[in-house]
């Protein structure tokens, strides 16, 4: 699998082999010849150049603009250090080629550094790559499970994942090699980006060879191992059974899209949610590196085109998330709450969309600076108590716009919010809901006009809720119980309305929460009615496999919430 899912059979090997094929005559041919890598950006002023020196290694920075003959001048000097004289003597002739012919010493080090020169010093001669691919970073989760996919955090300039290459690796078990004193022997387990141990594997370490491509060339290798020997996965887990109904992706014009609150860890790993909240949990699947794993099994098994997820750490976003859904087939956005560790982020599959437009916000800050909300601020700003809860919070909306990359007519509204978390909230609730509405309703009305609207997000709120009858029908009178939902100190009664067709595409599961003290649906995909019919909802987990552990999380499922999980379709 270089990059999403592997093909199959012989036109899988036969790609494989023809890549592998490729990269080893090019790496042998570079190998003949030293390099001087060459790395030349037109946005910044400097180009470097590193090469190996008569034994050392060297790194010039030059300015782009300059003579090449000044940066000549500067190697010539460098390779009199590095021959270490003791006496001052005149460096080595240096001398740049292409094609044959001498590069003019006048002509800019942004033009005359190409790709395939020849650069001679002294009688030692460098082959010249200009912006060969580069891996500057590879990592290995610090969790490996059997059963579970293993995704590499890869970091590539000039380079192309789905072009390059990944070799995985691992340890012979003992009996398999006669000398175990000159450290663990290797054996290869997979060439594919996404490797999944086995449970045969169980105790043995792994590690993994990433020789950079971009389709012509290939670059330095880099390799990492894992931190430790793969363990034994918890079995069963509450979505294996969900993943019978998605072995398939999609097909067009059907889209699958998942909605998931994924826990974030800073709320996990309070001593209030190690006592209170999640007391039957164990310890260790309370661990960020231990959940992902379980989350990145469940994402993948999905092979959905659309997520949207809430409580997405600021950093398990760039280090955990991106890498493995990245790896699935799936670019990703990502949307910080206010002064918070975690916010929101969408994911859509590259080979089914394309992005358009972002139009994020933050909920309390629109409110008072958007102009479209001028109307509810005034009415909001006659119950002080309710308004400063309002901007007080810290939630946000994040709206990204994209088209079908099979039909760019096609375009679709896809919004992903959290709702402020308190029981008591139902009335702060209907101020955030009627934000986001009015701010979806702008993008989706007037700067794309008439796109279908999917939204998705923890809402916190039950289906009986004035928000969710707010969503669905379209009007919320003043009078309804939900603007007193914390006394009358904080009320804030007033009629609100907004134009969109919006109905929930899971309906109403008995919950999307499950834990201790509480469970219930809070979680919904809405969608536009008008333009947007459901074709299947992915079952809900059974309760007895919810309730294996009492509640969630659990060993075998990586959040409190449950994903909703279903396919839509143009009418």
């Amino acid at each position: 699998m270089l990059g999403g899912r592997a093909p199959t059979g012989g036109a899988a090997m036969l790609g494989l082999s023809r890549l592998f094929g490729s990269a080893l005559r090019l790496l042998g041919q570079a190998g003949a010849m030293e390099r001087a890598v060459v790395r030349a950006v037109p946005s910044e002023p400097k180009l470097s150049i590193s090469l190996n020196l008569f034994g050392s290694q060297r790194q010039l920075q030059r300015d782009q603009t300059e003579p090449v003959g000044k940066a000549l001048a500067r190697i010539s000097a460098s390779a009199t250090k590095s021959k270490k004289r003791k006496e001052p003597v005149p460096g080595p002739p240096v001398h740049l080629f292409y094609q044959g012919q001498p590069v003019p010493e006048g002509l800019p080090n942004s033009e005359a550094w190409q790709d395939g020169a020849e650069l001679v010093v002294e009688r030692r001669t460098y082959r010249v790559e200009r912006n060969p691919p580069m891996c500057h970073e590879l990592e290995l989760p610090l969790h490996v499970m059997a059963g579970f996919p293993l995704c590499p955090r890869v970091r590539m300039e000039f380079a192309d994942p789905d072009r390059s290459l990944f070799v995985w690796y691992k340890q012979a078990r003992a009996g398999d090699s006669p000398d175990r004193q000159a450290g663990p022997e290797w054996e290869e387990a997979g060439r594919e980006r996404v490797f999944s141990p086995e449970v045969g594997d169980i105790g043995l370490r792994l590690k993994l060879i990433c020789t950079p491509g971009d389709g012509k060339r290939f670059g330095e290798s880099r390799e990492v191992e894992v931190s430790g020997p793969v363990e034994a996965g918890p079995g069963a887990c509450t979505f294996d059974e969900r993943h019978l109904y998605t072995e398939r992706p999609a097909e067009p014009p059907v889209t699958r899209v998942v909605s998931y609150n994924v826990l974030a860890d800073v709320y996990a790993q309070t001593e209030h949610a190690r006592t209170v909240l999640f007391p039957y949990c164990a310890p260790y699947a309370m661990d960020l590196h231990y959940r992902h794993c379980l989350l990145h099994k469940e994402l993948a098994g999905y092979r959905a085109d659309l997520v949207c997820l809430q409580e997405v750490d600021r950093s398990a976003f760039p280090y955990t998330l991106c890498p493995a859904m990245e790896a699935f087939g799936l670019d990703g956005l990502f949307r910080l709450k206010d002064k918070q560790h975690e916010g929101l982020a969408t994911f859509y599959r590259r080979s089914r969309y394309r992005l358009c437009s972002q139009h994020d916000i933050l909920l309390g800050e629109a409110l008072t600076g958007d102009p479209i909300h001028q109307p509810l601020l005034e009415r909001l700003s006659q119950y002080s108590a309710a308004m400063e809860k309002v901007l007080q919070r810290s939630s946000a909306l994040q709206v990204t716009v994209l088209e079908s990359t099979a039909d760019p007519s096609k375009k679709i509204c896809l919004a992903n919010t959290h709702l402020y978390f308190h029981p008591n909230g139902g009335n702060i609730r209907l101020i955030q809901m009627a934000v986001a509405l009015a701010h979806v309703r702008h993008v989706a009305y007037e700067l794309y006009p008439g796109i279908p609207v999917i939204f998705c997000g923890d809402f916190n709120s039950m289906p009986s809720t004035g928000m969710n009858s707010f969503v669905k029908d379209g009007t919320i009178s003043e009078d309804h119980p939900d603007w007193m939902s914390n006394g009358e100190d904080e009320r804030c009664n007033m009629s609100l309305s907004h134009p969109l067709k919006l109905k929930s595409a899971c309906g109403e599961p008995a919950y999307t929460n499950y834990v201790g003290g509480f469970h219930g649906c809070l979680d919904y995909i809405f969608i536009d009615s008008d333009s947007l019919e459901v074709e299947q909802i992915i079952p809900m987990p059974s309760h007895e496999g919810v309730t294996s552990h009492q509640a969630l999380p659990s060993v075998s499922h990586p959040s409190d919430h449950i994903a909703l999980v279903c396919d839509i379709k143009w009418k």
